[in-house]
């Protein structure tokens, strides 16, 4: 397998980070549309179903905005896939703070081409796979902000579709961000029993195996097919977050950054 030697970047894991979004509470963003998610991180899982290679192999973790994770993109020869490592919150080229991709974790597929913040990625052909293990979703059917999981079935990981961005910090670093695209889902089986029931229901892109490669390497005009609801199986169940979560290691966060922004919002990335 090939490995991309395109970037350095150093993982954001500074104590000051860390400590910030460990301490914060599921209720800052639990209506905020795929703010939470397990990433795919064991590298015999990401071999077998996405077919890469990673460095590193970790056990599950959930993860928040400005969390590390893995993510997929077309390798710089051109042929194949090569998984890196980037932060969950693409920061667009005319950002100088890792903290704006607090704000954007999702693309809208109907505006990705529009809004500055994703615009120069989404026309550039910049498009990535995010392997999820699961993604999570507030359910308000009791009458308050519920975590619940969603999955495929048969423990298959997800591949939702995004884009990403190779970001400089005004010291040099340089590292991969991303975010997750997303469509509408009114009426929809499943993503209908999420978010309040005054707000439009959303659900990110996911992918077919079968289409991961023309994902990644077709033209701007012909990727915007891809950007429609997942129409298969999918499982649902609460999973409301413990009282408290181990503290943040090497960028894994389990507790998200505190804020008004929303990742939906249009009006924030005008």
């Amino acid at each position: 397998m090939e490995t991309s030697r395109l970037y350095k970047y150093t993982v954001p894991d500074s104590p000051q980070v860390c400590e910030e979004v460990e301490r914060l509470e599921w209720g800052h963003w639990g209506n905020a549309m795929c703010s939470n998610y397990q990433p795919v991180t064991r590298s015999d899982r990401l071999l077998a179903y996405f077919g890469v290679e990673r460095a590193r192999d970790e056990p599950p973790h959930d993860v928040f905005p400005l969390g590390l994770a893995p993510f997929i993109r077309k390798a710089p020869t051109g042929e194949g896939r090569v998984a890196e490592d980037g932060c969950f919150g693409l920061v667009p080229h005319f950002r100088k703070e890792l903290q704006f991709g607090r704000r954007t974790y999702n693309a809208r597929s109907e505006t990705v081409a529009q809004l500055p913040s994703f615009r120069t990625s989404w026309k550039k052909g910049m498009r990535c796979i995010v392997p999820a293990e699961a993604i999570y979703e507030p359910n308000y059917e009791s009458g308050k902000s519920v975590r619940w999981r969603i999955a495929l079935p048969n423990h298959t990981p997800m591949g939702i579709a995004g884009i990403y961005w190779p970001w400089r910090a005004p010291d040099g670093r340089e590292l991969f961000t991303f975010a997750m695209l997303t469509v509408n889902a009114d009426g929809h089986p499943v993503m209908q029993r999420f978010h309040r029931p005054e707000d439009e229901k959303r659900m990110v892109v996911i992918l077919h195996p079968e289409d991961y490669d023309r994902w990644l390497g077709c033209d701007v005009e012909e990727a915007a097919r891809f950007l429609k609801r997942w129409e298969g199986a999918l499982e649902a169940s609460p999973q409301p977050l413990p009282p408290r979560a181990p503290r943040a290691v090497s960028g894994r966060v389990v507790r998200p950054p505190e804020g008004p922004e929303r990742g939906e919002s249009g009006g924030l990335f005008d």
